[in-house]
């Protein structure tokens, strides 16, 4: 009984700030026009009888100029028309029993003990058994060639844009610019000329590289920014991947053997519109994060070669204090936006109270509840440590992050491609509504963190959704994850 009461208190509250400017400003008309505008209704259609034509022509202009002039300045609006996703075939699942193996059998792991922390990283990753690698990773020891990277490359973009070009009306030849982005292997040519070369030799073309696991969202941002300013009807394809092949590391340093562990072979692909024609979503704000000033920040994912001379990733044991650093400073410049009046109002009276009673009292900063603003989080399937840190940080239930869970124990980290299969995830269980928000939160290399913010226009249709990456094992999610000890 306690509790509804003080949800219905909060709820009322947040239904009074939230509409208190519109409440304000339509009381404030009402009693000028009751006082200070005595006209009656007989009054009003005479003086209207009394304009000449040529009046009403010229205020329908002048008001028609002046709605074109405002929306001229106002920035276009961009929409996703549709998403698709790399689905691996069983042939390349890698259960922990072959990782087992496998761990047993790599001539670099050369001590017991090396093996034994290998395992335990997996052990307490969050994937489950049908996480797949590609071809390469299934030699022994895995063949890290360059013929093994394109051959991987094809196969995961090519079936994610075949994929999302399944789905919608939208064909190959009106794509007007393409955005592929993949963090460690870039060869050339491009994997931008690579899909070119499918396509058309009119179209225009970024390849990101080096970006981290958030270099989808930074595409969403230039693909933004390209929409804004180009002809209407303009589409952008974006393609997120990460290519494992010839990244495979080597050595036995443990600070660089947990890309081995959690990495998965995916891939996602994205037509951007500024149409709304057949759109799925509508963007909102977008805002990117960047620390690489800070000497901790720019080493805490680092590629570099061991001390034998073996290349790989070396992760920081300051990764997770970075992430959340660098989510404190994304979140104080996002939350502005999207949050309502009445959160804004709580966290301005709380930062009141800690400045006039500083030195008197401890006083706790009020954490916003970004449930009023979102009804779905993605966030990125980093690891299980990345997704607990982002839950306690943003005050997110268990089931807020189901989908980000899930996906890590499904796919693994598919690095810039992970939010893509977690917004499959939920319209996939049919959560998605139109009008639902979405955020969507990314982590990467420099150290960035990312956030994009989407409105829902059309949900996918039951088939649309059966169809997706989560095809013939939607039905078994969630699944409950086994507790782990904290120490690796």
């Amino acid at each position: 009984m306690a509790c509804s009461r003080a949800q219905f208190t909060k709820t009322l509250y947040q239904l009074v700030v939230n509409n208190f400017l519109a409440i304000v400003a339509v009381a404030s008309i009402a009693t000028v026009l009751q006082r200070a505008w005595p006209v009656k209704h007989d009054d009003i259609v005479g003086r209207l009888r009394t304009l000449r034509p040529v009046h009403i022509l010229m205020a329908a202009v002048l008001t028609a100029a002046v709605a074109k002039l405002r929306r001229t300045r106002r920035p276009k609006d961009v929409y996703l028309v549709e998403y698709g996703c790399f689905r691996p075939k069983p042939c390349y699942r890698t259960p922990f029993a072959t990782c087992r193996e496998h761990a047993h059998l790599m001539p670099y792991l050369i001590d017991e003990e090396s093996v034994s922390f290998a395992l335990r990283l997996l052990e307490r990753s969050g994937l489950g058994d049908e996480t797949c690698v590609p071809d390469a990773y299934h030699y022994m020891p895995p063949d890290r060639s360059l013929e093994a990277s394109r051959d991987e490359t094809e196969l995961v973009i090519f079936d994610a844009i075949d994929d999302v070009f399944a789905k919608t009306t939208v064909k190959p030849s009106e794509i007007d610019v393409l955005i592929v982005n993949c963090s460690i292997f870039t060869p050339t040519p491009v994997f931008a000329d690579m899909v070119l070369n499918r396509l058309r030799a009119d179209v225009r073309s970024v390849n990101l590289s080096g970006m981290g696991c958030s270099a989808g969202l930074v595409s969403v941002s230039l693909a933004r920014n390209i929409l804004q300013s180009a002809p209407p009807g303009t589409h952008v394809l974006i393609v997120s991947t990460e290519i494992l092949s010839s990244q495979y590391y080597t050595g036995a340093e443990r600070a660089m053997l947990l890309p081995n562990c959690i990495f998965r072979m995916g891939a996602g692909a994205m037509i951007l519109s500024n149409s709304p024609d057949h759109a799925r979503f509508k963007l909102g704000r977008v805002v990117r994060t960047t620390t690489a000033a800070r000497d901790t920040s720019y080493r805490c994912v680092f590629q570099e070669e061991d001390d034998r001379g073996n290349l790989g990733v070396r992760l920081s044991k300051d990764l997770l204090v970075t992430a959340g650093q660098a989510l404190k400073t994304n979140i104080a410049a996002f939350a502005t936006h999207v949050l309502p009046a009445s959160e804004k109002l709580l966290v301005a009276v709380s930062l009141l109270k800690r400045t006039l009673l500083s030195g008197r009292a401890k006083v706790r900063m009020y954490r916003p509840d970004f449930r009023t603003a979102f009804e779905h989080f993605c966030i990125h399937a980093g690891g299980r440590a990345v997704i607990d840190e982002v839950q306690r940080g943003l005050g997110l239930s268990d089931d807020d992050v189901e989908a980000s869970r899930m996906t890590l124990h499904r796919f693994g980290n598919t690095s810039s491609s992970s939010m893509l299969y977690e917004l499959a995830y939920i319209e996939a269980k049919g959560r998605m509504r139109k009008g639902d928000r979405v955020w969507m939160i990314a982590f990467g290399s420099g150290f960035k963190c990312n956030s994009v913010a989407w409105e829902c226009v059309k949900p996918a249709g039951a088939g649309a959704a059966a169809d997706g990456p989560w095809a013939g094992s939607i039905h078994r999610y969630p699944v409950r994850l086994p507790e782990v000890a904290k120490e690796v």
